[in-house]
């Protein structure tokens, strides 16, 4: 299975739409533009803050304030999804 960017749209704390593209990890912003375009969204604005989240998490999210045109719902995340990564175990005690 390949990676995939797993884009959502956000309103009231619900996801309103979504869609997933392939996507590798070091290049999401061409991924991220043909989701848009399948969900009929402007292009948000790709900041150095989104760029040091998707490097350090695999996700960012995209506030109203990123989109050049109004929108209507109250954010865009998108995550990074690599189906053979392996899973990561906290190391608090609480969770054994």
């Amino acid at each position: 299975m390949a990676t995939s960017l797993w884009v959502r749209v956000i309103r009231r704390h619900r996801t309103e739409r979504e869609t997933v593209e392939p996507c590798g990890r070091e290049n999401p912003e061409e991924a991220l533009s043909e989701a848009c375009r399948k969900l009929d969204l402007s292009r948000p604005l790709w900041l150095e803050k989104n760029q040091r989240e998707w490097e350090a998490f695999g996700q960012t999210r995209f506030l109203p304030d990123a989109f050049m045109e109004p929108v209507h719902f109250d954010r865009l995340e998108i995550e990074f999804i690599d189906p053979e990564a392996k899973k990561r175990r906290s190391n608090d005690p609480r969770n054994a």
